[in-house]
């Protein structure tokens, strides 16, 4: 999960590159409906428990090409997405959102890029709320080399 990002902007983008004329904006706005198996160990008094997870997923997906330069947008939101503990029955709701921003040269091999991913399983009371947060950005200058990686990851139960 947590190397995942940057991998699917590369595929994304080699795509969109390949498929898409200069100038072009190549847009998804969609709503899926999901079914997610999650495992929250700060649930059931610290025993963990499986949640079972439905609802919606909405994804929104914006790409810009020109002459010199590739640059998007990725969002994704749960929307209404809600289940049961399998061991307590206790009610959990899936919240959050994840988004990366990125721009690269075409002419050479500048890049920037900043993915943030805020994923929440809340649940009834306190101290069953699974919390995964993290923040990475990647500077690349115009010779390809990484000039700045920051990451920051973190999962809380509270």
């Amino acid at each position: 999960m947590k190397n995942s990002a940057p991998i699917l902007t590369m595929c994304l983008i080699a795509v969109a590159v390949s498929i898409a004329p200069a100038d072009a904006a190549v847009q998804v706005n969609d709503t899926t409906n999901v079914k997610l198996t999650i495992f929250v160990p700060c649930a059931a008094g610290g025993a963990g428990e499986i949640v079972d997870l439905s609802g919606s997923f909405h994804t929104l997906i914006a790409l810009t090409i020109n002459g010199s330069s590739v640059s998007g947008y990725f969002h994704f939101q749960p929307q209404g997405i809600s289940g049961i503990g399998e061991t307590t029955g206790d009610d959990y709701r899936g919240t959050g959102v994840t988004e990366e921003t990125f721009r690269n040269s075409l002419q050479n091999g500048q890049a920037n890029s900043t993915f943030v991913n805020n994923f929440r399983i809340i649940g009834q009371g306190p101290g069953n709320n699974y919390l995964v947060h993290e923040t990475l950005h990647v500077s690349v200058n115009a010779e390809g080399t990484v000039t700045v990686t920051h990451d920051n990851f973190s999962i809380d139960c509270k």
